[in-house]
């Protein structure tokens, strides 16, 4: 069982290195703190960017378990069906493996908290920034960014606590707060509703930011990712198909070739394929006690390393064992090639958020990339009815994957319909990016997970047989209309807004 790391904290400004220096504490910002200067509003912004990486004091505490990007791998990756769980624990990311949720679990209880505190900051610095007249192309940029902030957080909310758009427009989605000045009690929008703001901030945002910053920060080709992705899961193909040209039409990316590829994680910050990344430095190293690394990853005394790459995505990436995405999973063998198990389990370790400058939890994880918006365009595509040209993209990534000896070329294999093979390979490619559940159920697919792993409720290790598949297990397949593909909303929005709903 994991030791539970917390600090109380008495007095903390934000720790915040290298491009994110000097920034005031998040928790003091007020539109009447701020100055209406470039630099009083870049300051702030980037304190809201460190919410996505800081272990911020929640409920009086300062839990290392506790961080923004920490609790959207979880709350995704975790849920589907990529990564094995290799042991019960009372680790609240064992709910999201089993499905088990409650409105009490800490990791969907933290990651609403967070992403309010990033939404009202965000709000806090257009407010501020109102009144300035006039304001030159570096304000516009920042003022930009605070849009695409917020488009990004609700939608991220939407996706964990809101059926997606394509099973039901109409039903509840998240609280849209857009003002500082929002009553405490307010009920949730409609799926539709949240989507349309998304859009309206994505696209306001876009039109702002005209002065891009680097990767690290939000940007025009960052607002027009987010929308190709809003869009896709919309259903809407049509903008899709637009929004994702318009990135891969910019010239500023290209997708990492095969010899780039196995690196590029570890070197988002410079990679040629990355649209936005959340920069973390040496000293946001939070190692074996609060990374997102040490969850997936272990060189021995780095990690816990007890959530491994599922048997299920292994057996689909089989075919190709050449295929430059095995980079990412590393199997633990003896020094006599014996493969080693945990609890049962074999040990196949995630290294996509390893080895930033040769440190084995320290990565700059990556939000947006090229190689999404050539999938997220074969995927409208097919479903538009153009299915060489879907293929076709599909090809681009293929061949940059040690793949280029079987590229498609227009022609899904036999057997396997133009969807199914896009959402192959969109698997293939994002696999531990934040994608899979929600590809998944977007579609109206079940999700199996008919292999070992302690997301099986009951599981004991002399269950398991590797030479067998489990059987009798709930949660073996999860259908597209289980009420727990989706998370509660936490029991503190429920007990202190008495306008919101809890989900079914």
């Amino acid at each position: 069982m994991r030791t539970r790391f917390f600090i109380i904290i008495l007095a903390l400004p934000l720790l915040i290195t290298s491009c994110l220096k000097d920034v005031t504490p998040s928790d003091s910002l007020t539109t009447g703190t701020l100055t209406n200067t470039t630099q009083g509003l870049k300051n702030a912004l980037n304190g809201a960017y460190a919410l996505f990486k800081d272990h911020t004091e929640f409920n009086g505490t300062t839990d290392l378990n506790n961080m923004y990007l920490r609790q959207y791998f979880q709350m995704s990756d975790f849920a589907s069906d990529d990564i094995v769980c290799g042991q019960s624990t009372t680790d609240p990311l064992y709910y999201s493996f089993t499905l088990n949720h409650t409105p009490t679990q800490t990791n969907s209880r933290y990651f609403w908290y967070i992403s309010y505190k990033i939404i009202n900051d965000v709000n806090t610095v257009i407010e501020a920034a109102q009144s300035i007249s006039n304001p030159d192309a570096n304000i516009q940029q920042l003022i930009g960014e605070c849009y695409f902030l917020r488009a990004f957080c609700h939608f991220n909310l939407a996706r964990f606590y809101a059926r997606p758009y394509t099973q039901d427009p109409a039903a509840s989605g998240v609280i849209l707060r857009t003002s500082t000045s929002d009553p405490a009690d307010k009920a949730r929008a409609s799926v539709s509703e949240v989507y349309a703001a998304v859009i309206a901030d994505a696209e306001k945002g876009a039109a702002l930011m005209t002065a891009s910053r680097g990767v690290q920060y939000a940007s025009q080709e960052a607002a027009w990712a987010l929308l190709s992705r809003v869009f896709l899961y919309k259903g809407d193909n049509d903008s899709t198909i637009y929004y994702s040209d318009k990135v891969i039409n910019s010239g500023k990316f290209s997708i990492a070739t095969a010899a780039n590829y196995p690196a590029m994680f570890a070197n988002a910050t410079t990679s040629t394929e990355t649209i936005l990344c959340v920069a973390f430095t040496e000293v946001d190293d939070y190692g074996k006690g609060g990374s997102i690394a040490s969850m997936i990853y272990s060189d021995g005394n780095s990690g816990w390393g007890e959530e491994y790459a599922s048997a299920s995505l292994r057996d689909t990436m089989s075919e190709h064992p050449e295929d430059l995405r095995w980079s990412y999973i590393v199997p633990l063998k003896d020094a006599d090639g014996n493969m080693q198990k945990k609890n049962g389990i074999e040990i196949y370790y995630i290294t996509k958020f390893s080895f930033q400058d040769g440190k084995p939890t320290l990565s700059s994880p990556i939000m947006f990339r090229l190689s999404e918006m050539y999938l997220n365009k074969a995927e409208a595509e097919t479903k538009a009815n153009n299915a060489t040209a879907a293929l076709n993209d599909v090809d681009m990534i293929r061949k940059n994957r040690g793949l280029e000896d079987y590229l498609y070329k227009g022609t899904a294999p036999a057997g396997k319909t133009v969807l199914e093979t896009v959402l192959k390979e969109r698997r293939l490619e994002l696999a531990f990016e934040g994608h899979r559940s929600a590809d998944v159920y977007r579609n109206k697919l079940s999700m199996n997970r008919t292999y070992w792993g302690y997301h099986l409720p009951g599981l004991k290790e002399s269950d398991i047989d590797l030479s067998t598949q489990p059987g009798n297990y709930a949660n073996e397949i999860v259908n597209w209309d289980n009420n727990r593909i989706i998370y509660f909303i936490p029991i503190d929005e429920v007990q202190t807004n008495k306008l919101c709903q809890q989900n079914p």
